[in-house]
């Protein structure tokens, strides 16, 4: 599994021109999952986010974590996360797991971040997405389990 984390300060998400999912204070993340990846994936998964310290304390220093400040994730399903553009200018995504074993991935890696009791919105899996997020920081983390 490979995810793109940005900490945000709001970030909502529509398909087709109407609103799907939204939250404030939290985590958009991005979210490819490889043929190989499964349950001990997930749970890994959704423990590192749950436990990601990037929000500042009141220092200044990234110290908290989304369930320290109360924040909400938006889990997106991004088979791109696993394009390949090493040979030409067209990715390939055959890195990318099929769909029939990402999307349940995809949904047990929310449930799996639910239980930990953070509020978890997702996308709509396999849709044209359009996503609007107030980036905070910028902080931008890469993280693969």
């Amino acid at each position: 599994m490979r995810a793109v984390i940005q900490r945000v300060a709001h970030a909502e998400l529509s398909v087709g021109g109407k609103p799907v999912s939204a939250i404030g204070q939290g985590l958009a993340v991005y979210l490819g999952i490889a043929p190989q990846d499964g349950e001990p994936n997930a749970a890994a998964m959704a423990k590192k986010l749950a436990a990601l310290r990037i929000f500042s304390d009141e220092e200044g220093k990234m110290n908290r974590s989304v369930r320290d400040v109360g924040g909400e994730v938006l889990l997106i399903s991004q088979f791109t996360l696993y394009g390949d553009c090493s040979h030409g200018n067209r990715p390939s995504f055959i890195g990318a797991a099929r769909p029939e074993t990402a999307q349940p991935l995809y949904h047990r890696t929310a449930e799996l971040l639910a239980q930990q009791g953070i509020p978890v919105r997702l996308g709509v899996f396999g849709a044209d997405m359009h996503i609007e997020q107030g980036n905070d920081g910028p902080v931008t983390i890469i993280y693969e389990c």
